[in-house]
């Protein structure tokens, strides 16, 4: 007898699906299933896709600047796996696991390799912040927590240090052999001199930001050096922010077929709750204003992020995959949309999740 059968619900392709769950794991999907469970979740036609997954958000919520609590931007928005993106650093970062590992949403978190994370806005320009033998350390402590690591590049994170900060995450990547996540702002650093540093798989985050220092060069074309990247295998990730996400250069991107390979939140508090962020469904939304189809969006925060930071049981709907689900609809509804420049769009479609579940339990919004 299996654990759970989810049934009557949706494909992104408009196919029906149901799917029978067994400790915690996917173990038979069909377009029905008439065995017997004990529980049995009636979708009632709504779409069903792998469980969301957020590839950056900011989620300890001892911190000062940026700060919240997992199961507000995860299973309570339909999300189902986050991952704190450098809030902490070694010497914390015990403490955020400690806290994370009680939440219902799957939480995983990138090191910060500023030792204290973001607990001021200029962790990386004092160096001597960054051991790399602790950092080491602390991945080799937390394998199943720490996935990735992350440094913030822009000018009010690394002081006077220029690249350094970023060639030293890369000589720590090259020994942990994790992802690497290089958060993209204002100048110094150059863009283009940073995009040099940068090889396949590493993910650049904020990447349709409308800093000066961003992709958009001033005739509104995308700089070639960020084509030749993006064509080269780094990974653009959306990263919206409260300063990070800005219709124009989104639309100018996709007129030349640079497309994100990942959308992220990178919420907070702050922009959870007064915008312009809001949530994960929100920020899927501006991607489809700009053009991306809900099954593009959609394997953008299933699959796609999944393989980038290395999870192999998430992000698809397949036998033996772990059991998180986002159920949601698609509504014919007015809604007016925000980027971080104050640019409105009008929108006449809502993604709105429904249920998530995680690991088999089911969580109705």
């Amino acid at each position: 007898m299996y654990d759970l059968i989810i049934k009557n619900a949706t494909t992104i392709d408009n196919q029906p699906i149901s799917v029978a769950v067994t400790n915690g794991k996917i173990e038979k999907v069909a377009q029905e299933i008439h065995d017997e469970a004990r529980e049995i979740f009636d979708a009632n036609g709504l779409f069903l896709s792998a469980g969301w997954i957020d590839a950056h958000v900011h989620c300890f919520e001892k911190m000062d600047l940026y700060y919240d609590y997992p199961d507000k931007v995860g299973v309570e928005n339909g999300v189902t796996t986050i991952v704190d993106a450098g809030s902490t650093g070694e010497n914390n970062i015990r403490d955020f696991y400690e806290i994370a590992k009680n939440a219902k949403t799957n939480v995983y978190a990138l090191l910060n390799i500023s030792k204290n994370g973001i607990v001021t806005q200029d962790e990386l320009s004092d160096l001597s912040r960054v051991n790399e033998t602790k950092n080491i350390e602390r991945i080799n402590e937390l394998p199943e927590f720490i996935i990735g690591i992350k440094a913030r590049m822009s000018k009010s994170v690394i002081g006077e240090n220029g690249v350094k900060p970023l060639v030293m995450a890369k000589e720590l990547q090259k020994k942990v052999n994790l992802p690497l996540m290089v958060h993209i702002g204002t100048a110094p650093v150059a863009l283009d001199e940073l995009f040099t540093y940068l090889e396949k798989g590493d993910i650049v985050t904020h990447c349709f930001n409308g800093k000066d220092n961003g992709i958009l060069d001033t005739n509104g074309k995308i700089k070639e050096f960020a084509k030749t990247a993006y064509h080269n295998g780094v990974h653009f990730d959306i990263g919206h922010g409260t300063d990070s996400f800005n219709f124009e250069v989104a639309l100018r991107a996709k007129e030349e077929d640079i497309l994100a390979d990942t959308i992220s939140t990178d919420i907070y508090s702050r922009n959870r709750e007064y915008g312009p962020v809001y949530n994960m469904a929100t920020t899927m939304e501006k991607l489809m204003f700009v053009g991306y189809s809900l099954e593009e969006v959609v394997t953008r925060v299933t699959k796609a992020p999944a393989k980038a930071l290395g999870f192999t049981t998430k992000g698809e709907v397949k036998e033996g995959f772990d059991a998180d689900f986002t159920l949601f609809e698609v509504a014919n509804e007015a809604k007016e949309l925000r980027d971080s420049n104050g640019a409105t769009k009008e929108v006449n479609q809502k993604i709105i999740p429904k249920t998530a579940i995680i690991a088999g339990k089911v969580y109705n919004i």
